[in-house]
């Protein structure tokens, strides 16, 4: 790929191959921009194609975390790592130390955290060598596990497409499809439960759908059929690129608005949504929960400040839709549009300040 074609693109702001011979480290840094601070962005272990695939990924993701920090109203730019390698087989302490120094290297520019494919383990791992990491064992302060903390996020922000779509943000007697039931969504459903919605669930381990239909009340339908279930909102809680060509023609609800990662399989779906009059609560804006609970970290954990923050959720999904009625557009740009203009806006104002003095780690005297 042309690497710095990319770059120019998109406005990346640095790009780093780490390579450690004795451990076998194979990874890549990348920074895409640090205009509302220091990058944010979590650590992936992955067995890629080829070198190409791993830097495109890096790539894409850090771009991706730029936008879900800035539209989580947190004070972080967006970064990534990936490494390549077997996560069941290639771990070791000295890779992840090896990894932990280049990220010191880095100076407070770039803070990662568990991704897909590493673990809390890890990230106490990688402390051994930095302090710029989140997400590690409680016993060095952190904030645990973050899935009720997301959970909680995506349901304040399903409320709030509750009420674009319905005019009231009561799920009480709504029908929510939830589409896969692990950690995240079976504390989504417990909260819905408790408010008095009625759920329909599927999954492709049977033992999470017993445990919804057993505790919950729900009802259990094949992973196939939930897009034909006929419901108030469907809830992409499992795998990315759902909403497709094909499953939209199947949808038979008013709502979109669930914990999936990149649910729109390409741009155009986001179109398709809107042309069928379905509201989309864009998926990075609605599961920033647990983004903003280990960003609570670097400020020392306090649960009741990062709660705090995860409510604004409901707010930020609001003014999604504010933007989108204001500029003419479907959701999914509209939810793009709010993170620019933060950025923008923070751009201009900034430049006033020595910003190579600031870390947020400074902010708690660290």
């Amino acid at each position: 790929m042309k690497i710095f074609e990319y770059m120019g693109k998109y406005d990346y702001e640095q790009l780093v191959l780490c390579h450690d011979e004795a451990s076998g480290l194979k990874a890549i840094i990348c920074i895409h921009d640090t205009t509302l601070g220091p990058a944010l962005g979590g650590t992936r272990m992955w067995t890629y194609d080829s070198e190409d695939d791993a830097i495109e990924d890096a790539l894409r993701l850090a771009r991706g975390m730029t936008y879900k920090n800035a539209a989580a109203g947190l004070n972080l730019g967006g970064g990534k790592t990936v490494v390549i390698g077997d996560p069941k087989k290639d771990k070791s302490e000295a890779l992840f130390r090896a990894l932990g120094r280049y990220i010191q290297g880095l100076n407070g520019r770039y803070i990662t955290a568990e991704d897909v494919g590493t673990t809390v383990e890890d990230m106490d791992t990688i402390r051994m060598e930095t302090r710029f990491v989140t997400g590690i064992s409680p016993a060095f302060g952190s904030s645990g596990n973050p899935s009720p903390v997301t959970a909680y996020g995506v349901y304040r922000g399903m409320k709030a497409a509750s009420k674009e779509a319905f005019g009231d943000d009561s799920l009480k007697g709504k029908v929510v499809a939830v589409q896969g039931v692990g950690h995240v969504a079976y504390s989504l459903c417990k909260h819905l439960h408790e408010e008095g919605a009625k759920l329909i669930v599927t999954d492709i381990n049977k033992a999470n759908v017993d445990r919804a239909v057993q505790e919950f009340g729900a009802e259990a339908v094949s992973p196939d059929k939930i897009y034909d279930v006929e419901c108030d909102i469907f809830a992409p809680c499992a795998l990315g690129a759902i909403i497709n060509d094909e499953t939209i023609e199947r949808l038979k609800c008013k709502v979109v608005a669930g914990s999936a990662n990149n649910q729109l399989k390409e741009e155009r779906h986001g179109d398709m949504l809107e042309q069928k009059g379905i509201v989309y609560a864009p998926d990075y804006v609605i599961n920033a929960g647990g983004v903003i609970n280990v960003a609570d970290e670097l400020l020392g954990y306090n649960r009741d400040r990062a709660m705090k923050k995860v409510e604004t959720i409901y707010d930020n999904i609001l003014k999604v839709f504010e933007i989108a009625r204001r500029d003419g557009i479907p959701s999914y740009q509209a939810a793009d549009r709010m993170a620019e203009e933060r950025i923008e806006t923070m751009r201009k104002t900034r430049s006033t300040f020595l910003q190579n003095e600031y870390s947020i780690l400074n902010l708690n005297g660290r």
